[in-house]
């Protein structure tokens, strides 16, 4: 699921070279390694927190087109990447542990809908932090978000992303 292959610490991480520490942690947002690149400067970090921060800060100071690629890097809901089997190894375990990989074929129609209507709407992909919901859910999360404002739905997006990512940051175990 990541490049790590053993727990690392935070000594370790904050003495890789840029390249050693993308390939770390560039997998933990969603096909944009450029936020672990841009945290990589940020070094040292004092704790996973700092660490995190530093990834949230990264996207915070990127222009507005980097971070609407970086919301349009995350893929649909139980869509096409699911049913194909290209989605990344977090998102898979993420979707398969809500339930999105074992719907009905009425569910997979509804999320599908939803999927579109919200694309539609916003031009973005609907994100959530699926480990924190249920399919159930997260369908009513999609009813209820896309009667949102588009700005608002922009920074939602990105604050679900920082909750994605937190948790996948969680699973590194990286010790103090």
């Amino acid at each position: 699921m990541n490049a790590i292959k053993e727990k690392p610490s935070l000594t370790t991480l904050n003495n890789m070279d840029r390249d050693a520490f993308i390939g770390a942690l560039g997998h933990l947002f969603e096909h944009s390694p450029w936020v672990a690149e841009r945290a990589w400067e940020k070094r040292p970090f004092h704790s996973v927190d700092a660490l995190h921060e530093a990834f949230l800060t990264s996207v915070r100071e990127a222009d507005p087109e980097t971070r609407l690629a970086l919301i349009r890097a995350h893929p649909d809901l139980a869509g096409k990447a699911a049913i194909d089997g290209s989605l990344t190894a977090e998102s898979a375990f993420e979707q398969h542990g809500a339930g999105l990989d074992q719907m009905t074929p009425e569910e997979y129609a509804r999320f599908h809908n939803l999927n579109e209507a919200y694309k539609k709407a916003f031009g973005i992909p609907f994100i959530i932090c699926v480990r924190e919901n249920t399919k159930f859910s997260i369908l009513e999360a999609f009813e209820k978000r896309l009667q949102s404002a588009p700005d608002a739905e922009l920074d939602t997006a990105i604050g679900q992303i920082a909750r994605i990512t937190r948790l996948r940051l969680q699973d590194l175990q990286i010790e103090a």
